[in-house]
């Protein structure tokens, strides 16, 4: 779970190098975002945000309507932690410790990201020529070929 929400914050953060037209390949530059440092303590600390959050959803009620009952007064107050203390009694420290080990990864994910979109883009640049190429061969409906 903690590596879908560091990678879709990485994917946030990447949108916009990942939606503009793929640039020539002389023309590659990687964005500042991928290789400052900052950016890797902000998105680690997105995720922290994020999963806090997460961990203070209240699921009883859901539980509840899944069995087909109204929920408890207890229920209504039952919160993702919470069911997560039940099998785990070190379930606070245990999580704290994989929120605080996304920095490192985030920070790599970054890395090889960077290092990798000079050959994505000449990839996605020479799969756009190989596809105006086809379709530039394509038969024109109103062609008459008889």
């Amino acid at each position: 779970m903690l590596y879908r929400l560091s990678a879709l914050s990485f994917l946030l953060v990447a949108a916009p190098a990942i939606a503009a037209p793929p640039p020539q390949p002389d023309d590659i530059q990687i964005p500042h975002e991928l290789t400052d440092p900052a950016m890797a303590d902000k998105l680690s600390n997105m995720v922290q945000a994020i999963s806090q959050a997460f961990l203070q959803l209240p699921v009883g009620e859901v539980q509840a309507a899944a069995e087909g009952r109204q929920p408890t007064a207890q229920e209504k107050k039952l919160t993702v932690r919470d069911l997560g203390r039940r099998d785990n009694p070190d379930f606070d420290r245990d999580f704290g410790r994989q929120i605080a080990q996304t920095k490192p990864m985030i920070q790599q994910s970054m890395s090889a990201f960077s290092k990798a979109l000079p050959a994505i883009t000449r990839s996605l640049s020479q799969a756009a020529e190989a596809l105006d190429q086809a379709a530039a061969n394509m038969p024109q409906p109103m062609d008459q070929q008889r």
